[in-house]
């Protein structure tokens, strides 16, 4: 495979010498997507953001072209018209603003808002502005187990299932999907590369990733799913 999505690297920020181990396991063509470290990832939405931001990222450039992209996760109980902001969605859509400002450009950024409150014009226009890719992601239909609070953050919570395949919207240079169902059908992995095909055909980079499980279909799938694009790994 290609690429995969680094989870270690959501509970503490990854060190030099676990990336130096992580290139030297893998080719040169590999490519990284970095889950950033969920702590700092929220404070970067609650106030000025460069701290947390210039924390998250001085690491990262050892990686060097083998980087693929962050992934910023808004975790579900984050909305956009939530308790954070006192109901103020104008000051949600300011502070996120304000995080996709400070983000250095030359560091490929993804962002997963998880809670659909933050589905809205008004956020897809701030992500195309700054070139930010907005995650797909597609939750198996009792929802999804692996959700992750925001570690101090009162209210938990599960982001909503999908009864119906997520819509796609581009406001990057590239997609990232997150297929969390715990398994797909041939028909269910035909139908993703109906949907993908049409955006390697215009040029654009894919990450499609499965979740991570206990029996391995992860891996199958992925492959699977491959398999459906031999000139385009």
């Amino acid at each position: 495979m290609p690429a995969l999505e680094l989870n270690a690297t959501f509970r503490r920020r990854p060190t030099a010498s676990a990336i130096a181990g992580w290139l030297r396991a893998t080719p040169p063509e590999f490519r990284f997507a970095v889950k950033a470290q969920r702590g700092s990832a929220v404070r970067a939405l609650w106030g000025a953001p460069e701290e947390s931001i210039a924390w998250l990222t001085e690491p990262l450039p050892a990686f060097g072209e083998r980087l693929g992209a962050v992934l910023f996760r808004v975790p579900a109980e984050i909305r956009r018209d939530g308790p954070w902001v006192g109901g103020d969605t104008s000051l949600a859509d300011a502070r996120l603003a304000a995080f996709l400002a400070a983000w250095p450009r030359t560091i490929p950024l993804v962002v997963e808002l998880q809670d659909t409150s933050w589905h809205v014009d008004e956020t897809f226009a701030a992500l195309r502005s700054t070139g930010a890719t907005l995650c797909t992601t597609e939750l198996p239909p009792e929802g999804d187990e692996g959700a992750t609070g925001s570690g101090g953050v009162a209210g938990g919570g599960e982001a909503a299932p999908d009864p119906e395949p997520p819509f796609i919207r581009r406001t990057g240079s590239f997609l990232y999907l997150r297929l969390r169902r715990h398994d797909y059908a041939a028909a269910e992995l035909d139908a993703w590369a109906a949907r993908i095909e049409p955006f390697l055909a215009a040029g654009d980079d894919v990450y499609a990733f499965f979740r991570h499980d206990a029996v391995g279909r992860a891996s199958e799938l992925a492959l699977e799913l491959l398999e459906r694009f031999p000139g385009n790994r």
